[in-house]
C-alpha cells in the first residue's frame, strides 16, 4: 500500500486530523516533490511517540533549534515508506537500538506550522510539516544516548507531565492527543476492535463498547455455533 493510500484509509480521531488528511491528500496529489525538502511550502515529515511497557512516560528529546523537549523524528527527503523514517530517527535521536511497534500503520496525522528559522547556518522559510506519527514501545532502562547536532538530552517523562516539560503551546493540542490515543489503547488493550473503533469515535470508549457489541451480535446471527 503506497502513502497515499495509507492516509486515504487513515480513520481521523477528530475533526482536526479529518481536515488535516485532506490537506495531505491534495499535497500528495497537486506537488510531485512533497516528499522532499525541495517542496518550500510543504513537506511529508515522519515522528514517533515512544512509550514505556507500563505506558505511564513518554520518551522526548530536547531539540537544539527550538530548545524545547519534543518528540522524535524528521524529514522524508524522498522516502516513501515513513515508518522506516520514523523508526531510523528514533532511534538515531535516543540511542535505543530496539523499538516495538504498539500499532499497526500510522498511529496519528498533523499538519505543522515551522516558523523561520536557522539551521546549520542556513536560513530556512515558514512552512509547512504533512506529519505521519508511529506509535512504539521501549523499555526504559535501556541505555539513552544524545545525536550530536541534533538535540542535547534524553529523558523519560511521566505521561502527565509531558505538557509542563515540553513547554510549548502550539504543540500542546498535539501531546495531548497523542496520550489521549495512548491512554485509549492501554484502557481497552484485551479487546484490540474495542480500541481501533475507539480511536475512530474520537476517545468514546463506551460508543465503541456499544458498536464493537452490535457487531458480534450480527456475527454471531450471520454464524450461529
Amino acid at each position: 500500500m503506497n502513502l497515499r493510500q495509507l492516509i486515504e484509509n487513515y480513520r481521523p480521531h477528530n475533526e482536526a486530523e479529518a481536515r488535516d488528511r485532506a490537506l495531505m491528500l491534495y499535497a500528495l496529489d497537486h506537488f510531485p516533490d512533497v516528499l522532499t525538502r525541495d517542496n518550500p511550502v510543504c513537506h511529508f515529515t515522519a515522528s514517533n511517540w515512544i512509550t514505556n511497557r507500563s505506558r505511564d512516560k513518554i520518551l522526548l528529546v530536547h531539540h537544539n533549534i527550538y530548545k524545547h523537549w519534543a518528540w522524535t523524528g524528521g524529514h522524508a527527503d524522498g522516502e516513501a515508506d515513513l515508518r522506516a523514517v520514523a523508526l531510523r530517527e528514533a532511534m538515531e535521536e535516543t540511542g535505543l537500538r530496539a523499538l516495538e511497534p504498539l500499532y499497526d500503520g500510522i498511529f496519528s496525522i498533523q499538519v505543522l506550522d515551522v516558523d523561520h528559522h536557522i539551521k546549520r547556518g542556513q536560513y530556512v522559510a515558514s512552512h509547512l510539516h504533512l506529519d505521519c506519527c508511529y506509535l512504539w514501545q521501549a523499555d526504559e532502562n535501556a541505555p539513552l544516548r544524545s545525536r550530536e547536532g541534533e538535540n542535547s538530552g534524553v529523558q523519560w517523562v511521566p505521561i502527565d507531565r509531558v505538557l509542563p516539560v515540553c513547554g510549548e503551546p502550539v504543540m500542546d493540542i498535539v501531546y495531548s492527543k497523542l496520550n489521549e490515543k495512548l491512554k485509549l489503547l492501554s484502557v481497552v488493550k484485551p479487546d484490540r476492535a474495542i480500541a481501533e473503533a475507539g480511536l475512530a469515535c474520537g476517545g468514546d470508549l463506551e460508543n465503541a463498547r456499544t458498536a464493537r457489541a452490535k457487531l458480534r451480535r450480527s456475527d454471531s446471527m450471520r454464524h450461529p455455533l
